[in-house]
């Protein structure tokens, strides 16, 4: 049974999340170039430099597990992904891009928010402590990211938007 116990599923969500980071580091440029505010753009492009700390904190997780960094495909982060370019295309040039754009790097954040926080649980529950540690930081940068997004759509984004 130990391929069914709890480390084993910590593993298959490090590698699905290890999967959906690398896909979040091709989406973002792309998001970044889309949006017409500066400041949306500045705060992807910050988002964009986290997450590639977030790969290299999964590689150094999946070590101390003495597991190679390798993804598995994660179908979620793929249909959130594709649901932000179906955003950029049909509102480009529009007054409501930005706001899109800002919904779907939550839906991103939101989902990265949910993984980490059950990935962190797991490592505490299995007495990982140096994993924990790894994760958690994560997971407050996550956190950080969706508040910050927050802030800038109440602020600024959806009132230039309505």
């Amino acid at each position: 049974m130990g391929d069914k116990d709890l480390k084993a599923l910590l593993l298959h969500q490090l590698r699905d999340t290890f999967y959906a980071e690398n896909a979040i580091i091709k989406a973002l440029p792309k998001m970044a170039e889309a949006a017409s505010s500066e400041e949306l753009k500045g705060a992807l492009a910050v988002h964009l430099e986290e997450t590639k700390n977030h790969v290299e904190r999964l590689r150094q997780v999946l070590d101390l597990l003495g597991q190679k960094a390798e993804g598995e495909q994660c179908p979620a982060m793929d249909g959130i992904i594709e649901e932000g370019q179906e955003i950029m295309s049909s509102f480009a040039g529009g007054e409501a891009l930005d706001a899109g754009l800002i919904a779907s790097a939550q839906a991103v954040e939101h989902y990265e928010i949910t993984r980490y926080g059950t990935m962190l649980a797991w490592a505490r529950q299995m007495g990982l402590s140096e994993i924990e540690d790894l994760l958690r930081e994560t997971l407050i940068e996550e956190e950080n990211t969706d508040e910050l997004l927050s802030e800038l759509a109440e602020d600024a984004v959806n009132p230039q938007a309505a």
